[in-house]
């Protein structure tokens, strides 16, 4: 079985023409994004609860406006 080379850290990374970017750097940019797109969702879904309960708040009914409602008696007499 023939040896397995293992690549040089030199060449390891993103060889781009007037530059390289190592892995490290693209791995630790990668790892960085992902736990801001999970600290992000989270934040995300307690604001929504809370703009859900403080809606919910705003139409309990004993906050709503008690509104005049016709009499049944009246609306017989007027047809």
């Amino acid at each position: 079985m023939p040896p397995i080379t293992q690549q040089s850290t030199n060449d390891a990374g993103l060889n781009l023409i007037l530059f390289s970017i190592p892995q490290s750097l693209l791995l630790q940019i990668g790892s960085a994004s992902i736990l801001m797109l999970l600290t992000t969702g989270k934040v995300s879904v307690k604001a929504l609860e809370s703009i859900g309960q403080a809606s919910e708040e705003l139409f309990r009914g004993d906050r709503l406006p008690i509104l005049p409602f016709p009499d049944e008696t009246e609306s017989d007499h007027h047809s």
